[in-house]
């Protein structure tokens, strides 16, 4: 154990033993309510003495954990009425006092009015959807919590759940209309099973199936609510409503959820690879594992929903209003190769059903890889999907290594630039990062980090000399480009050895979080004493900063090349939490930037330029705005208004995925290397095919490669006058 955190660790342990003594004749730690108290003061203390930036924990802080807990119980405003939340102010400044040991009231308060109030709106949705509903009518539905207040009464409260529901049954009974004309004039339509006659349906059978199936929804919501909110459950995220008013990063995880995390983490499974959120009662995919089955399919995005699940040809489960815990489970299997069908909805309003393969997410799919793209110069192209390494084994994976492996196969193959893609890279391990900028520069500092006692910050170097790759170098970066991947593109960027290029910004990620016990017996030894397991903290301890003195934190990395893209007005970067911690600077490390034999300040202007004037980022851009002012959460109820603007969604969307495609395909070819190894691999064959097919017409790949080409032109007229016929000798 880092001797810098045994101070934290003594003072937890100092309190535990306090409250063990404290409980004794009170039922000790076989009460709740002790262990609850307990708990949530461990917590204080760790984010108080251990935090890199503790937030004074007082009344404003107990005001925002308030407001923090009420979103997290009733984000959607539609549970709780305006009197419970004026009730609650009594809290507001009280909570404090409570993480600092006075007896615990205000969670159990606020949770016991949460599940009255929850099992009066469970009774609303049966009256409400026992009627048909007027689609003629002209109103709207709010669904954007910031644009709604809580209900005033019983009688405006059913009334918001009415419009959420007649909501919900609009979607359904469109989609159902839109396939009853589909079909029409059809007397056969042909499934996967044998052929079945298509059945006709008026208007009024279709509103009521509409109806049924949100009821059914909505039961199973319910259903699944009042399960899994459990006394020890709705404490979490009490108690992640305090961690997270530190920053979004801290955490607390309770016994069953570490066990269960690391069971996952260690242990093997079979799935498709897809992660998934709950949002608005609708399970969604939030992100894809890359090399997974549903990666590879290149069917699913991110922000599909999941309508159903089934177990191949078996009936499919309607997982609306699932918890995304149980529809994980429909989703895993133990046996690879089995079948899953998804029934899905994409974001343009679409119905979509696609078969996958279940298989074993294997951690060589996230390996780094590299292919050449053909055509005015020899491009090499290196996919990294994240900072990877085995600490388990001493000659276990290392992401630099993998990637000065696939530099190696590009020089062989006499490539004149390299474009190094990070685009989706959440981070990993820091001394790989350092070790992977040192394959482009020559000895210096790569990055700052400093904890929260540090006068002076601590400067991670690159001590080797030699230089791998020499040559034009570009990185290419999004908002989902976390920690990791920010620290490489700022220090690219810093030493002037590449260009940055991609969306506004990375993600803005640039502290650095430790899991800690909340019980420290663990970590030492207690003989004759029983171990009570209270769950761990995920601490955030240090910041990091670039070798120009600037925090990767919050602002992330501002690419030199930036090209408009469709998430970037998602909203999902760190600026957009408003618990995030701040951006700041320190002094500039002492580095000598790269001497470049091509102009960066001329290749950014002309392509920043060329974008401007670009028809089809133009477009894109226009696109992806008029569709971000579309979704304001704000629905009209009509259905004739209803269809014209999911029509002009569902245009905009398609245009969208045009513009997102070359109109041609990049010459894409593997290193020799690669090819040798992938002969008579069926399986290598057929992953190396997806790879291809997913990079060929990328349209950021290619304006990266537009950028390395003007480079390497500059580059070779800057060496013709001086005399050079190729590149001067290179450090290996």
């Amino acid at each position: 154990m880092n001797k810098r955190f045994l101070p934290v660790l003594l003072v937890v342990i100092l309190a535990s033993l306090f409250f063990a003594f404290q409980s004794k004749g009170s039922g000790g730690s076989d009460n709740p309510r002790s262990r609850y108290e307990k708990i949530l003061r461990n917590v204080g203390l760790l984010l108080e003495q251990g935090h890199y930036s503790p937030k004074k924990i007082d009344d404003n802080f107990s005001k925002a954990v308030l407001k923090n807990f009420l979103k997290d119980l009733d984000e959607d405003k539609n549970i709780f009425l305006q009197k419970d939340i004026d009730s609650f102010k009594r809290f507001s400044t009280s909570i404090d006092d409570e993480i600092h040991g006075a007896s615990l009231e205000s969670f159990y308060s606020i949770s016991a009015s949460y599940s009255r109030r929850l099992n009066e709106v469970a009774q609303l949705y049966k009256d409400i959807l026992s009627r048909p509903f007027d689609f003629t009518l002209d109103e709207n539905v709010v669904m954007d919590p910031e644009k709604l207040n809580y209900a005033a009464n019983e009688e405006e409260r059913k009334n918001q759940w009415r419009k959420r529901l007649k909501y919900m049954t609009l979607t359904r009974y469109s989609d159902m209309l839109d396939d009853r004309e589909k079909n029409a004039g059809r007397k056969v339509a042909d499934t996967a099973k044998d052929a079945v006659k298509f059945v006709y349906k008026a208007d009024s059978t279709l509103e009521r199936e509409a109806r049924d199936q949100v009821r059914k929804q909505i039961e199973r919501y319910f259903t699944t609510l009042k399960n899994h909110n459990t006394t020890d459950e709705l404490f979490s995220s009490f108690v992640n409503a305090v961690t997270n008013e530190m920053d979004p990063h801290s955490a607390y995880f309770a016994p069953i959820d570490s066990r269960g995390f690391n069971e996952m983490m260690s242990g093997k499974f079979y799935g498709i690879g897809a992660q998934l959120k709950e949002e608005e009662g609708k399970i969604k995919i939030a992100s894809l594992v890359t090399g997974g089955p549903a990666w590879k399919s290149g069917e699913l995005g991110l922000n599909d929903e999941i309508i159903k699940i089934a177990q191949g040809a078996d009936e499919p489960v309607d997982v609306s209003g699932y918890a995304v815990t149980d529809a994980v489970k429909l989703i895993r299997g133990a046996q690879p190769g089995t079948e899953v069908r998804l029934t899905l909805r994409k974001p343009d309003g679409t119905i979509k059903v696609i078969a996958l393969k279940r298989d074993e997410i294997k951690l060589d799919d996230t390996f780094a890889r590299s292919a050449i793209i053909n055509g005015e110069n020899k491009i090499g192209y290196i996919y990294l999907p994240e900072f990877y390494i085995d600490f388990e084994k001493p000659d276990g994976a290392r992401c630099s290594d993998d990637v000065a492996r696939e530099i190696e196969k590009l020089k062989a193959e006499g490539v004149d630039g390299i474009v190094m893609d990070l685009r989706g890279n959440g981070g990993g391990s820091l001394p790989e990062v350092v070790k992977m900028v040192g394959l482009f520069i020559e000895d210096g500092p790569v990055c700052q980090v400093k904890g929260r006692d540090q006068s002076q910050p601590q400067q991670l170097k690159d001590r080797d000399k030699s230089v791998l790759y020499t040559g034009p170098l570009t990185v290419l970066v999004d908002e989902n480009s976390a920690s990791a991947s920010e620290i490489f593109a700022a220090a690219i960027q810093d030493y002037k050895r590449g260009i940055v290029i991609g969306s506004s910004s990375t993600y803005g990620k640039g502290t650095v979080q430790r899991t800690i016990p909340l019980s420290p017996e663990s970590e030492f030894q207690f003989p004759g004493r029983k171990q009570e397991d209270l769950g761990t903290v995920k601490l955030t301890l240090q910041k990091f900063y670039r070798i120009n003195g600037g925090a990767t934190q919050l602002k992330g990395v501002t690419p030199d090349i930036v090209i408009p893209n469709r998430f970037e007005l998602l909203r999902l970067r760190e600026k957009d939490n408003p618990s995030s911690l701040s951006w700041d600077e320190i002094y500039k490390a002492d580095f000598k930037p790269w001497d470049a034999v091509y102009d960066a300040g001329t290749v950014v202007s002309s392509a920043n330029q060329q974008l401007k004037s670009n028809n089809t980022f133009v477009e894109l851009k226009k696109q992806l705005e008029w569709i971000d002012k579309q979704n304001d959460k704000s629905y009209s109820l009509n259905l004739t208004r209803y269809k014209e603007t999911l029509k002009q969604l569902k245009e905009a969307y398609k245009q969208v995925d045009s513009l997102y495609k070359l109109p041609y395909d990049l010459k894409i070819t593997n290193t020799a290397a690669d090819a040798a190894k992938m002969e008579n691999d069926k399986e290598k064959t057929e992953k190396n095919k997806t790879f291809i097919n997913r990079i060929k017409n990328d349209v950021y790949i290619d304006q990266s490669v537009k950028a390395l080409n003007t480079m390497i032109t500059q580059a070779n007229l800057a060496l013709n006058k001086n005399g050079y016929l190729e590149e001067p000798a290179k450090k290996n």
